[in-house]
């Protein structure tokens, strides 16, 4: 299993501000989903129509589109549309779990902005096509199933060996489902790409854009471009612990303190206390605040 365990500009972002993101945020989209299609149900697929993903109309104004194509349901069949908000709900808490809110929310937003982007570069660059596949029809395409599609193909970079029921039946490792998932959208890509139909054909790009985002340190590693080495940190954290143990040994004090409750081995001999790898020093946190701290960083 991988695990991010590079700092860099989006970690630094998260944990500068722990607060940022609406949490459980699937949960949110996939119970909106279910609305929608109750509404499409009355009105004759009216609430899809508004508020999905479609060019022309963003630029004539309906700019809210840029965000609520997410909220557009993913099959207009009600068992399939429940199954895949359970599993993108499911997959979701997952990620947000394994991320932690701040950084889930930020790659749900920046999936979003990607999409929003390329599709209205594509609306600019080739407006007829747009009108013309409004016309036969071909009113708009779903981002927010590549968008959702992407999140799964991070929870299969996470834990790639981990095996689900396909179709409740079949067990799989989610490694080969991604990769089947992946085949097939290259075929739909190429598909709509022979057809000229190039709206369609580049929309997974900002999904997929994304994805590689913000698992880059894995890719980084698995393509050889760095090489995986120890923190400097982890290497000297027994050197440290010598040193306080010989200094407690010396002074007949406590051999460890927590950096945020301040509690010390000698108030609880029971309590636990670690280190923590990703602050600046050799900061040590009791079992409580272990993993509930801010990060402390020196730049």
């Amino acid at each position: 299993m991988y695990r991010n365990d590079h700092y860099g500009p989006i970690d630094k972002f998260c944990s500068r501000h722990p607060r940022f993101g609406v949490p459980n945020l699937m949960m949110y989209i996939a119970l909106a989903q279910v609305a929608v299609f109750f509404v499409d149900l009355l009105f004759r697929g009216w609430g899809s129509g508004v508020l999905c993903f479609w060019g022309p109309d963003i630029l004539r104004g309906q700019v809210w589109r840029l965000f609520t194509f997410v909220l557009v349901p993913n099959s207009g069949n009600p068992f399939y549309l429940l199954l895949g908000c359970y599993f993108y709900y499911w997959i979701g808490s997952m990620l947000e779990r394994e991320w932690g809110t701040a950084k889930f929310s930020l790659f749900y937003l920046s999936g979003i902005v990607l999409s929003a982007i390329l599709a209205i570069i594509l609306t600019l660059i080739n407006p007829r096509m747009a009108a013309a596949l409004e016309q036969i029809g071909l009113s708009y395409v779903n981002l927010g199933y590549y968008l959702n599609l992407s999140i799964f193909l991070v929870i299969a970079t996470l834990y790639g060996e981990m095996q689900v029921l396909l179709f409740f039946i079949i067990p799989i490792k989610m490694k080969w489902m991604a990769i089947i998932d992946v085949a097939l959208i290259l075929v739909e890509v190429v598909q709509y790409a022979q057809g000229g139909f190039w709206l369609f054909a580049l929309a997974p790009l900002a999904s997929f854009i994304n994805y590689f985002i913000f698992t880059w340190p894995f890719w980084s590693m698995k393509l050889g471009f760095v090489r995986r080495r120890a923190d400097p940190q982890v290497i000297n954290f027994k050197k440290a612990q010598k040193q306080a143990r010989k200094k407690a040994q010396e002074t007949g004090g406590y051999l460890h303190k927590c950096a945020v409750c301040g509690i010390t081995d000698q108030d609880d001999p029971s309590m636990e206390f670690r280190y923590c790898s990703k602050c600046d020093g050799y900061y040590c946190y009791c079992a409580n605040h272990i993993n509930n701290h801010i990060h402390i960083r020196q730049d």
